[in-house]
């Protein structure tokens, strides 16, 4: 079989939502779907057991950190990345392009690649689109990320133009590198917040034929408006028989908003970082636990939620008393909590899809909103 395939199910009758099955060799799963970060080969705190107990079927890796360490070469002779973390799921790696770019000063861009200072060490490192893919196969994800340019808010339309017309040849380099028949590589669509920039980049994109496409320069510090506008032109022009990605948004308005533009996977570290920094996401809002007003409340985080935390019965009250006092159980609930959460929401937006309740559905969240 191909290494990844999509199927779609269904398509909301009133809106661009649609649901679908994403088919990788290390399995199949209903999208749209939420994909946990594991940075590092792993998702903080989070055990790969206490991973599929919360429903997690795929997860994300970051190419850029585990090339500084422990290094590809480690990776690969462990078996690859699903051997090395003691993962059987779906894996996606992303290129590295977007950590490089964010190092600001640390780096400096040339047609060939990217030269940067490792954020470990200091040393002097390159990556390049034939760099990245080489990479990529040797953690051996399922699905990999063509090498790009992720553009910063605010920039002139000039530097904007020279830089999707540059993640357009790095891709086109990218899919001539990629040899290992068992992954999939994903092209992403750039062009800053200039209309004419995405729709070109969509167009060039398709035009070689990628098994999956993701959205990326977008939630980089622009006005909300502004990223859905820019969004709904990134989608229009994608293949309806291929999977699209948003790239690094993990909030249930963006999910909302975004499936309504037809996106089918998202990832984020958000529900992981605020876990670890005391907060807890509800479909009421959010709960910042340190707040004195949980003091005395020995209720569950939320009624009805089955995460590990909720369903053993651990209350605001002593999960407050562990964020405190530091104790790491304390952080490891509200992160078991926050995925769970995100992946229970996922499994709404789909089942409304399916119902052609979509509309409803997004009504009935923001209606329910409190704080």
């Amino acid at each position: 079989m191909a290494a990844i395939s999509y199927e779609l199910t269904h398509k909301d009758a009133n809106t661009k939502a649609r649901a679908g099955i994403l088919h990788t060799l290390h399995g199949s799963f209903p999208t749209p779907i939420f994909m946990p970060v594991g940075t590092k080969a792993t998702v903080k705190g989070v055990s790969v057991d206490e991973l599929k107990d919360l429903g997690a079927n795929i997860v994300l890796a970051n190419t850029y950190h585990l090339f500084l360490r422990p290094g590809a070469d480690l990776v690969k002779e462990a078996g690859g990345l699903h051997k090395f973390m003691h993962w059987d799921g779906a894996i996606l790696t992303d290129s590295g392009g977007f950590q490089v770019f964010s190092l600001g000063e640390l780096r400096k861009i040339k047609e060939e690649g990217v030269t940067f200072r490792s954020h470990i060490d200091g040393s002097k490192q390159f990556l390049s689109p034939e760099v990245s893919m080489e990479v990529q196969m040797a953690l051996g994800a399922d699905i990999v990320m063509a090498f790009d340019e992720c553009i910063p808010y605010p920039a002139d339309y000039e530097y904007a133009k020279a830089s999707t017309a540059r993640t357009s040849r790095w891709a086109t380099r990218s899919k001539n590198a990629m040899t290992n028949e068992k992954q999939s590589l994903f092209g992403i669509v750039q062009g800053g917040m200039y209309e004419d920039l995405r729709i070109n980049s969509d167009k060039e994109l398709v035009e070689m034929d990628f098994p999956g496409y993701a959205v990326g320069g977008l939630s980089v510090g622009e006005p909300k408006e502004l990223m859905y506008e820019m969004l709904e032109i990134s989608t229009s022009n994608l293949p309806e028989n291929k999977p699209r990605y948003l790239m690094g948004v993990g909030t249930p308005d963006y999910f909302i908003e975004s499936v309504m533009q037809g996106v089918d996977m998202f990832d984020c570290v958000f529900p992981t970082r605020v876990g670890r920094n005391g907060m807890a996401m509800t479909h009421t809002g959010r709960i910042v636990i340190k707040n004195a007003c949980y003091t005395h409340d020995h209720s569950i985080l939320e009624e009805n939620c089955g995460c590990y935390a909720c369903r053993n019965g651990y209350t605001r009250a002593y999960i407050r008393h562990l964020y405190r006092e530091g104790e790491m159980l304390g952080l490891r609930l509200l992160t078991l909590h926050n995925l769970y959460f995100l992946q229970q929401f996922m499994k709404e937006i789909r089942a409304a899809i399916l119902e052609d309740r979509f509309l409803e559905f997004r009504k009935s969240y923001y209606d329910n909103l409190v704080s």
